[in-house]
């Protein structure tokens, strides 16, 4: 390395000047200006940043020399690090190199790593672990911050010394990393005898990754390297956010580059951090258009644990899935879709797809020729028999998509393939299941209809529509109180107001408008659906009554008329229920006979008992009645008329009437007997009359005996 450095110097001053002999005298004249730079400190630190592509997150600093001439102004290690090494001053730049960096970083976040290069000549320089830790103790800077960066040129001039000095560096807390990988031998020998702890990819590849196919592949194979051993990988030379998403999309771990910052001296250092520090959440460096969907992961770019973990996934997922060439050959099946088609993995493999699945292939071709070309089909739900002994009908739903590489080219087809023969099959027996109730809707008399929390009609059965000539669309919402009759609008409204208030019941009757012009009576009835105590939903049904209100209004017409004979007979009538006997109807001419319009008695029997209670002839004994105190009673319970019966009634004000009862059963159609009714009549004049014709009868008699 130190011949190449020589002979690239070498050739940068040859361009400067025309002499060999004027080469070497300023060779050595910049040994000697070299000495005095070390001396004036000119030699300073230059740090670029390293940042961490997944957050954008600063990780540390990359270390870089610079000599500030004081003529020639700023010159790179390319040109004073072989004039270092040759004259011996190499140990001196170095500890003058590192108190620099470590004063420096006493301004650096203790999170944050400095990174700093070694060249062939120290790497062969026993001293060199001593000389970092004495700088690093003056500064109290702890090791496990320091990254020591070794290329791979330096390895091999003397790799067992380099080998006991980069052991030695590590063992006492500097970090290693193996540089510009990929450049050099690039011998994995170095990578199994030293214990690096970083990968660094040559910027040479990562400058060239978008548009040079190869260096993508060969920065993939080195992150893919590093990942694999547990490396961090890092990415020299990232200019553009394109190429910071491939690499990204590599799996690499940080970049550095002119994207981030390009090196600043120490007194920058404040101002780096303070953009790269904020205490706000670092927003992302912008993404290059469409990378976050369209930029392809690479599977030769993954770790051998990342490969491990996507086959695991592969085969777990309850999904078929499959890879197809261009020739339309598989290349790789995962179990699901072996399951599937009832063959092995091994069988699928390498042979087309009309040779595995003919049935199949016809219905597929299209799609697949699409695809070859580009174009994407998703969820294309196809039928075809099962390979399999009972040969039943699957429906599978399939997408295919094109497999492009990074120019674009299609490379292949990406199949998956999901079962839903059980969900066809299910979706088939809801719609049957759908049409039996909406046959069962149609035929129902009754209008089923929904509404929302604020009372807006959603949906209704189209017997509305028959009923009422109004459409669905149209009775939606509000709509429908237009079939209402005018009269019945505002007391339906209200009370549909009423229960949207309160969440009680709807129950409502009105008329509609029918198709004909004629109204006719509806009822309405709904309940509300709640969920965590609020309506979300009222359920409703209308019904056609208009016979029921017709027969209600003849049986009223007929219930008035009765009433009216029922009112103008001139025999008292009282009508009683079973089996207690209680009255629950008497005409005015029962009152009048009874003397009773004030305060009925409760019971038919007590129309009979006062008689007996205000009697002389009454019995003693509290209680004491027999079974002729009951008439009606008995024929209500016995189910027999009684009568007619005479009775002398006793009023409360001491007065006494006769009357006659008559106590017949009512029976329902079944027989069974409901109550009784009983007639009853004044006969007080003419028994009294009676009584008087008996009287005189008996003294005429008696006159005549008594005469002969």
């Amino acid at each position: 390395m130190i011949s190449s450095l020589n002979g690239d110097l070498e050739n940068s001053l040859y361009n400067l000047h025309p002499g060999r002999s004027i080469v070497v005298a300023m060779a050595a004249e910049d040994a000697n200006d070299l000495r005095r730079a070390l001396e004036k400190n000119e030699i300073i630190p230059y740090f670029q940043p390293l940042v961490e592509l997944r957050t954008g997150l600063l990780s540390g600093f990359e270390v870089l020399a610079r000599w500030q001439h004081p003529n020639r102004g700023l010159i790179t290690p390319n040109e004073f690090i072989p004039l270092a090494e040759d004259a011996g001053l190499n140990g001196l730049l170095t500890g003058t190199l590192l108190r620099a960096v470590f004063a420096a970083a006493k301004d650096i976040p203790g999170h944050l790593t400095l990174s700093v290069n070694i060249s062939l000549t120290q790497l062969t320089d026993f001293s060199l672990p001593k000389h970092i830790r004495t700088a690093a103790e003056q500064a109290s800077f702890p090791l496990n911050r320091l990254i020591l960066e070794i290329t791979e040129s330096a390895l091999v001039a003397n790799t067992e010394q380099a080998y006991r000095i980069a052991t030695e560096l590590k063992e006492q807390g500097s970090r290693l990393a193996l540089d510009d990988f990929g450049t050099g031998y690039s011998s994995l020998r170095h990578l199994q005898s030293l214990p690096f702890d970083e990968l660094k990819i040559d910027a040479s590849f990562v400058r060239s990754m978008g548009h040079t196919r190869e260096s993508r592949k060969i920065a993939a194979a080195i992150v893919g390297l590093g990942n694999s051993l547990s490396l961090t990988t890092v990415a020299e030379g990232v200019e553009s956010q394109t190429t910071a998403d491939m690499l990204l999309w590599l799996g690499c771990d940080l970049g550095q580059g002119w994207l981030y910052g390009r090196p600043v001296p120490p007194e920058q250092l404040p101002e780096v951090l303070a953009a790269r520090l904020d205490p706000v959440p670092p927003v992302p460096e912008p993404r290059s258009p469409a990378a976050d969907s369209t930029l392809p992961l690479r599977l030769e770019a993954l770790p051998t644990q990342r490969l491990a973990q996507l086959n695991a996934i592969y085969d777990g997922v309850p999904v078929g899935l499959c890879f197809i060439d261009r020739n339309l050959r598989y290349v790789s099946v995962n179990k699901r879709l072996a399951e599937m088609h009832h063959l092995p993995v091994a069988a699928h493999l390498g042979r087309y797809i009309s040779e595995v699945m003919p049935s199949v292939y016809p219905l597929c071709e299209p799609y697949l020729m699409r695809a070859l070309n580009g174009e994407a089909s998703s969820n294309l739900e196809i039928c075809y028999p099962d390979p399999n002994p009972l040969n039943e009908k699957r429906t599978h739903l399939i997408s295919f998509h094109p497999a492009c590489d990074e120019a674009s080219e299609v490379i292949g087809i990406s199949v998956s393939v999901v079962d839903i023969t059980h969900r066809k099959q299910a979706e088939q027996a809801l719609a049957e299941s759908e049409d039996h109730f909406r046959h069962t809707v149609e035929l129902n008399p009754q209008v089923p209809w929904t509404a929302d929390p604020n009372g807006m009609i959603l949906d209704a059965s189209q017997r509305w529509e028959s009923l009422t000539g109004l459409s669905i669309p149209e009775s939606l919402g509000t709509g429908w109180i237009r079939a209402l009759h005018p009269e019945d609008v505002r007391p339906t409204s209200r009370t549909w107001s009423e229960s949207l208030r309160t969440g009680r019941p709807l129950d409502v009757q009105y008329r509609i408008r029918r198709i004909d012009g004629s109204w006719r009576w509806m009822r309405a009835r709904a309940t509300a659906r709640r969920k965590n105590g609020e309506i979300i939903r009222w359920y409703g049904t209308v019904e056609d009554i208009n016979a029921q209100r017709s027969a209600e209004e003849a049986l009223r017409r007929s219930e008035a008329r009765l009433q009216a004979i029922f009112d103008a007979v001139p025999v008292g009538l009282v009508i009683a229920e079973a089996p207690d006997g209680r009255v629950v109807k008497s005409n005015p001419r029962a009152e009048e006979i009874l003397r009773s319009s004030a305060t009925l008695p409760t019971v038919i029997d007590d129309y009979c008992r006062e008689s007996i209670s205000f009697s002389p002839d009454a019995p003693s004994t509290p209680g004491a009645t027999d079974n002729r105190d009951h008439p009606l009673a008995n024929a209500i319970l016995g189910g027999q008329s009684i009568g007619p019966t005479e009775y002398l009634r006793f009023h409360s004000d001491g007065s006494s009437a006769w009357i006659s009862l008559t106590a017949a059963p009512v029976r329902d159609p079944d027989g069974k007997v409901s109550g009784g009714v009983v007639a009853i009549r004044d006969i007080d004049e003419e028994k009294r009359e009676m009584q008087r014709l008996a009287d005189l009868n008996t003294v005429l008699k008696v006159k005549l005996e008594t005469h002969h």
